[in-house]
């Protein structure tokens, strides 16, 4: 995606499988081209995604994104945006 962007991982089955997120998220940042960044939106039932998803991202992706958490949404999901640096 040649643009900032967001990708809403909060409800139906992502309510309860962190593993689906993961793989979703690995899935949304690897379409985020270089230089942009894409929100990922978590369900508020999880609790901030650097608790469990920042990491996993991380291992993935190594050097090549940058993340941040930004906040608890009004909808009570959280927000991670993650830049793509190449």
């Amino acid at each position: 995606m040649d643009k900032n962007w967001s990708v809403s991982l909060e409800h139906e089955d992502y309510e309860n499988d962190v593993e689906l997120i993961v793989k979703d998220a690995i899935d949304a940042i690897a379409n985020t081209s270089k230089g942009f960044y894409v929100n990922i939106v978590t369900p508020a039932d999880f609790g901030n995604p650097n608790d469990y998803l920042t990491g996993a991202l991380a291992l993935y992706f190594g050097d090549s994104i940058k993340s941040k958490f930004i906040d608890q949404c009004g909808c009570g999901g959280y927000v991670l945006r993650v830049w793509k640096n190449n």
